[in-house]
């Protein structure tokens, strides 16, 4: 259960991030936008380890034995492209209404690594639902999270967040393929 909650924590790091720069760049209905951001982004992160995850299953008779080198490939590529990220430059664009349309696209952006880390899910011991709910709840109360501290000027936190979240999913990366 534990390695399912830093999952989670790991996987909405890309949402915080987001979602600090959508609170940097918007003052208005700050209330609305942190709901509107948290339902996207826990929604999408939520489904796309079960895309994911449905993918495992089917590739479980071809890859079993190898599963757990598997997980471990995935999670080092997805944490070590999240360290990479953290070190770029984040370019964003001036944000003063944000539509559904736009949180769409980020919800996407930001869960399409969920989806790798849904083919790791059958390694952690509970029900696909259960870390589905998790994530998304995790992601949803994270994201809201991310906008209030970007509304009071946190961009100092958003790489920070992103280099955390690689970290944590190359351990649990580890974890798998060690034990």
């Amino acid at each position: 259960m534990i390695e399912l909650l830093l999952l989670a924590l790991a996987l909405s790091m890309d949402a915080f991030a987001v979602s600090i720069g959508l609170g940097i760049k918007n003052t208005k209905n700050i209330k609305i936008l942190a709901i509107k951001t948290g339902l996207f982004f826990g929604m999408f992160q939520a489904l796309m380890p079960f895309i994911g995850y449905m993918g495992g299953v089917g590739l479980k008779q071809y890859i079993q034995g190898y599963d757990s080198i598997i997980a471990f490939i995935l999670l080092l590529i997805i944490g070590s492209k999240m360290i990479y990220e953290s070190f770029g430059e984040n370019i964003e664009e001036d944000i003063t209404l944000i539509s559904n349309k736009l949180l769409l696209i980020l919800a996407i952006a930001t869960s399409i690594d969920a989806m790798a880390a849904g083919f790791t899910l059958h390694l952690l011991n509970v029900t696909v639902y259960t870390a589905l709910f998790i994530i998304g709840v995790t992601t949803f109360f994270i994201s809201i999270f991310g906008i209030y501290i970007g509304k009071k000027g946190g961009n100092k936190y958003e790489s920070k967040a992103e280099l955390l979240g690689g970290l944590i999913l190359i351990l649990i990366g580890f974890k798998i393929l060690l034990l």
